[in-house]
C-alpha cells in the first residue's frame, strides 16, 4: 500500500487567470506535452506573477487545458490539466491514487521509494520520497507548492518534511516539518541492505533513489575478492552495494568530504576494504597510475547541462572521462558509465561512450528506469546507465 491519503488535507486553490494560448501552443497542450516552452509563448505571458495559475484558453477562447506559470528558466508552463475541467481535489487524489497503484509490487520489497515523480505522475513539479519512516515532499516551482503542501499533509508517513520551492533571486527557504520529528539521518533497505540518508544536508530530496537498479545490480554482480572505483561516489551507497557482492577493494571518490564522510560512517562494514579521496574526479583520474586497474569501475557524474547550447561540451566531458575510466579496467572487467542529462537523448549518449570507449569494450546491459522513476515524456528520460564489458587489454 501506498503511504498516502489524500483525503486528509484540502487543496485551497486561486482562481486561475485567462492566458490565451498560440495556435501551435494550444496543439501541444492537447497532445499531453506537460510543458510550455517560453519560445512557445506570446509577449502577454510576462504579465504573470512567478507560480500564477493559468486558465489555458485558445484563439477561439475555449479551455484546453490549466497551468502554472514560470518567470525564469526555459519552462514557461507546467500543465496541470488538459480539458475544460479545473484541477481540483478530486483530480489529485485521482493522481495521488493512480501514483499509488504503479508502486504496488515495489513497495512490498524496499521501503526507500519516490512515491510521486513530478509531471510523469501527472503532478508537475512535485516529488515525494519515502525513506523508511521519514517523506521528504519537494516543490520545485512556486506554483507548485500547494501541491506539495497537499501531499506532504496527505502522508501517512510518521515523520515529514516539506521542501518548497526556492523563489527567484533568494536562498532556498528552509525546509518544514509537517509531522513528526524528522532523523537528521533516516534509513531504508533494499534486497535486505540498510541504507542511510542525510536528510540535514543531503542533495535535493536525501538521496538517490532512481539508482536502485544499478545498486541491485552491483550487488548481484560476480565481485568476489574484486577490486572496485567508485568515481563521484557521493554518500558510497554503490560501494556499499560492491562491498555487499564481496568487494575486497573500494575505492571512493568524491569532491565533497562530507559526504564521504557520511559514506565512511553509514555504508561500510569492514573498513579495511574502502579507501576514499576528496578530489576532482576530471582532475583526478588523468593523473591515476594506469598501472592500477579494477574489476569494475562505476562513473555517475553529476548533470552536465540543462541547456541545450551546452550539449556539445558535455558530450565532449563525457568522452573524456569514459575514456579516462577505461584505461583502469581490467580485461573481463566492467565499466559503467551514467547520464543524468535530459537534454542528452539515450541513443547519443549511447553512441558517444562508445565513441569514448573504442572497440576494447562491449555493451552488456542498458538498464531501464525504476518504476517509481516513470518516464511520462521524451523529456523525462534523463537518467541512462550502461553496463560496458572489457573484451581484451589495451595496447601499450
Amino acid at each position: 500500500m501506498a503511504s498516502l491519503a489524500p483525503w486528509r488535507y484540502s487543496l485551497r486553490l486561486v482562481t486561475p487567470r485567462r492566458y490565451q494560448l498560440r495556435k501551435d501552443a494550444a496543439a501541444i497542450v492537447r497532445g499531453g506535452h506537460p510543458w510550455l516552452f517560453r519560445d512557445q509563448m506570446s509577449s502577454a505571458a510576462g504579465a504573470f506573477r512567478d507560480g500564477a495559475w493559468l486558465r489555458l484558453v485558445d484563439g477561439d477562447n475555449h479551455v484546453v487545458g490549466y497551468g502554472m506559470y514560470e518567470a525564469e528558466g526555459a519552462i514557461a508552463i507546467r500543465v496541470l490539466r488538459v480539458g475544460d475541467a479545473p484541477p481540483d481535489a478530486a483530480w489529485l487524489r485521482e493522481r495521488l491514487a493512480a501514483a499509488a497503484a504503479r508502486r504496488a509490487e515495489l513497495v512490498r520489497t524496499t521501503d526507500g521509494v519516490r512515491l510521486v515523480h513530478g509531471e510523469s505522475d501527472g503532478i508537475p513539479a512535485v516529488v515525494a520520497d519515502r525513506f523508511g519512516d521519514t517523506l521528504v515532499v519537494s516543490s520545485y516551482a512556486a506554483g507548485a507548492d500547494a501541491l506539495a503542501r497537499y501531499v506532504a499533509h496527505a502522508a501517512h508517513q510518521p515523520n515529514v518534511v516539506l521542501r518548497p520551492a526556492r523563489r527567484r533571486h533568494s536562498a532556498p527557504p528552509p525546509p518544514r516539518v509537517v509531522r513528526g520529528a524528522p532523523p537528521e539521518v533516516a534509513h531504508f533497505s533494499e534486497d535486505g541492505t540498510r541504507y542511510a540518508v542525510d536528510l540535514a544536508a543531503g542533495h535535493k530530496t536525501g538521496t538517490y533513489l532512481d539508482l536502485r537498479g544499478l545498486r541491485r545490480a552491483i550487488a548481484g554482480a560476480p565481485l568476489a575478492g574484486a577490486r572496485v572505483l567508485n568515481l563521484f561516489a557521493y554518500t558510497g551507497m554503490l560501494g556499499r552495494a560492491a562491498e555487499a557482492a564481496g568487494a575486497a577493494h573500494v575505492v571512493q571518490v568524491d569532491a565533497s568530504e562530507r559526504a564521504l564522510a557520511f559514506a565512511a560512517a553509514h555504508h561500510v562494514i569492514d573498513p579495511a576494504r574502502h579507501r576514499f579521496v576528496t578530489a576532482d574526479v576530471f582532475a583526478w583520474l588523468p593523473q591515476l597510475d594506469r598501472a592500477e586497474t579494477f574489476d569494475l569501475v562505476i562513473a555517475d557524474p553529476p548533470a552536465m547541462t540543462s541547456r541545450r547550447t551546452q550539449v556539445g561540451h558535455a558530450l565532449a566531458a563525457y568522452r573524456r572521462l569514459y575514456r579516462a575510466a577505461a584505461e583502469h579496467v581490467r580485461p573481463g572487467g566492467a565499466l559503467v558509465a551514467a547520464c543524468c542529462t535530459s537534454r542528452i537523448e539515450r541513443a547519443v549518449f549511447r553512441r558517444t561512450v562508445q565513441d569514448a570507449l573504442g572497440n576494447r569494450f562491449a555493451l552488456a546491459q542498458e538498464l531501464p528506469p525504476e518504476p517509481d522513476h516513470p518516464v511520462g515524456f521524451p523529456q523525462a528520460d534523463y537518467l541512462k546507465i550502461l553496463w560496458w564489458r572489457c573484451t581484451r587489454a589495451a595496447q601499450s
